[in-house]
């Protein structure tokens, strides 16, 4: 999706505009797993991996975070992406 307004796909359809985006990270690091567990029980988590094995943990700027099926490498590769469109 390339539309200058800085919002890129991490799958299955769901959407993230990615100039609210904190930290993209890997979810076996112990920060992830502490930020997952918090945001859990804060009622902040998004699970946008429709059921497949989380990849990725993606922090944004309000605190919500959001789990992903595509690695982080991908994620900052469409963000790359979406930065050379503009």
């Amino acid at each position: 999706m390339s539309n200058n307004s800085g919002v890129i796909s991490i799958g299955f359809d769901n959407f993230v505009n990615f100039q609210k985006v904190v930290a993209v990270l890997t979810p076996s690091g112990s920060g992830a797993k502490k930020r997952v567990s918090c945001a859990k029980e804060d009622g902040t988590l998004l699970d946008a991996a429709m059921g497949r094995k989380n990849r990725s943990v993606i922090v944004l700027e309000n605190g919500y975070v959001i789990l992903s099926a595509l690695s982080p490498e991908t994620i900052a590769m469409r963000a790359r992406d979406e930065e050379d469109d503009e």
